[in-house]
């Protein structure tokens, strides 16, 4: 049967899901509705572009639709449980924001209803994300399947313990943006050597897509690296300069920082 479904928040995230279920999921989706509160500009371009339903009331859409998704900063969660609480009639509710967990919409939540978490990236849009999930203890096949359209209309999924996605939603859902810090560096060392600015995108564009096609194929990192690494050769010397750096450690620290801040977001 095809699904309503409601998006509480107008965001980027919610405009990447949204945008790969009607892209690549559009004949099992009846109807797409975005909600916000304040920024009706946001909710006209979103309409024009995506041909969605729209509204400033959200209150207004929950009884007519079967999946619910909580797109809304992390913060906002409990004043908007709770008035959820208030009109919510059974549906999956489903939250994609940082730090939340299944527990908080549990507690506010009417006993019984079915809740989960997703953890998309922004990769979302073209069902590419690594999504991370997991689910309450009131879902039920008719939930998962609803939950499976989603999932399976934004690219791949791995289902976690809650405890899990807490601690690896920094490498699927915030690594991305590291990636691309990457891609802006080595954009700007190519700027350097007198190719233009679309030649330096290209270049490091399809560096990036081959190298990350090599590992999907099932290649390990460090057999890989070792393969363009000679040893005493080029490569091997700007390893060393990323060795010397502490480039292992960095990651480690940008990753432990982005949880710190989610779980202060999310007030734990």
């Amino acid at each position: 049967m095809k699904k309503k479904i409601l998006f509480i928040g107008a965001g980027r995230m919610a405009e990447a899901i949204f945008s790969g279920l009607l892209t690549y999921k559009k004949e099992y989706i009846e109807e797409i509705i975005v909600t916000n509160r304040t920024d009706e500009q946001r909710l006209f371009d979103l309409k024009e572009k995506y041909g969605v339903t729209t509204s400033t009331k959200w209150q207004d859409e929950v009884a007519h639709v079967d999946i619910i998704i909580l797109a809304m900063p992390p913060e906002a969660h409990k004043e908007i449980l709770e008035d959820l609480s208030l009109w919510i009639k059974g549906q999956l509710v489903v939250t994609i924001a940082g730090g939340i967990g299944i527990q908080l919409l549990e507690n506010i939540l009417p006993e019984e209803t079915p809740v989960a978490w997703i953890m998309p990236n922004t990769a979302a849009n073209i069902s590419q994300s690594m999504s991370l999930y997991t689910f309450g203890k009131a879902v039920k096949e008719k939930h998962r399947q609803e939950l499976e359209l989603v999932l399976t209309g934004i690219g791949d999924a791995e289902l976690c313990t809650e405890q899990q996605i807490h601690d690896l939603t920094a490498i699927t859902g915030s690594a991305p943006a590291f990636l691309y810090r990457f891609a802006e560096a080595l954009e700007q060392s190519a700027l350097e050597y007198g190719v233009t600015k679309a030649q330096a995108r290209k270049l490091v564009t399809q560096m990036i897509y081959g190298s990350a096609a090599m590992l999907k194929e099932g290649h390990a990192p460090d057999e890989l690296r070792d393969q363009v690494t000679s040893p005493g050769g080029s490569t091997a010397a700007g390893i060393e300069v990323l060795d010397q750096n502490q480039f292992t450690n960095i990651i480690e620290q940008a990753v432990i920082a982005t949880q710190k801040k989610a779980q202060q977001l999310a007030g734990k």
